[in-house]
């Protein structure tokens, strides 16, 4: 088999389209590129899903932690306590649990224990907290002089958040959650070892880098292929997120302007 052919069999087997069975012997370097790249659909599934809407919850979280309501603000403390404070794959046992047994109390939540939504749930959950505590941190920066010059003008409510307070919080949070993005995305990797379940053998990039591993005895292969990946997706969020940059920031001048610097966490 060639490799366009192979190209045409594997590129969305993991999405259930192509050729049904895996390779069981003489694997090729093209089959391996091309079955991790196709597990990496789920990864960037999982990780553009939950990055999406943990943007808006972290937001509303930000929010409430500054809020002068005590509940809403006891809440989101709390919120951000319970998921910053807990490792992100005891989480993910945790909530595959809590969903076998939801199963059990109606039909209704049947797709939660799957991976392409239960997993995506405990990421979009941790993201969330980790970037509220962000946007938090930068809600607290505003500048005073930026709200008293709005005030000065009669601007006030949701016109001074959307139009002063809400973009220099983004200007100010969006270095430190750029970071907080591409930890999101290799966290991706914690789906294949927890407890949900790839479905039909559609599992994400490290499913199938492990298939190989475990076939050839050989690591030193479809590892530094994932690894090669990911390396490559997180090029490609440190250009879009940069360009986000440059736009928040395109009223500063050029000197003043904040750069983007990747500090990979290490612990968390």
């Amino acid at each position: 088999m060639s490799c366009w052919a192979t190209v045409q069999e594997y590129a969305f087997r993991s999405l259930g389209y192509g050729e049904r069975l895996l390779p069981r012997d003489d694997f090729t370097l093209c089959q391996q590129v091309t079955l991790i790249g196709s597990g990496m659909i789920w990864n960037v599934y999982f990780g553009v899903v939950a990055l999406l809407f943990g943007f808006f919850l972290a937001t509303a979280v930000a929010l409430g932690k500054a809020s002068s309501n005590v509940v809403l603000r006891k809440l989101a403390e709390w919120f951000i306590f319970i998921f910053r404070g807990s490792p992100l794959f005891i989480q993910f046992f945790f909530a595959y649990f809590a969903f076998l047994s939801l199963k059990q109390v109606s039909d209704v939540f049947d797709a939660l224990p799957s991976a392409w939504l239960g997993a995506l749930i405990v990421l979009f959950l941790n993201t969330a907290a980790y970037s509220g505590e962000i946007f938090y941190g930068a809600l607290l920066s505003v500048p005073k002089g930026d709200m008293e010059a709005a005030d000065a003008y009669g601007i006030s409510g949701w016109p001074r958040f959307r139009k002063i307070t809400w973009p220099t919080m983004l200007r100010l949070a969006w270095p430190a959650y750029t970071n907080e993005a591409i930890f999101l995305f290799h966290s991706t990797t914690l789906v294949f070892f927890s407890g949900f379940p790839a479905w039909q053998q559609r599992g994400d990039a490290l499913y199938y880098a492990s298939y190989f591993a475990d076939k050839t005895f050989n690591p030193f292969v479809p590892y530094p292929i994932l690894a090669g990946y990911f390396i490559l997706v997180t090029l490609i969020i440190i250009g879009v997120f940069g360009a986000v940059n440059r736009r928040l920031n395109r009223h500063l001048p050029v000197a003043s302007r904040p750069r983007f610097r990747f500090r990979p966490t290490l612990l968390r």
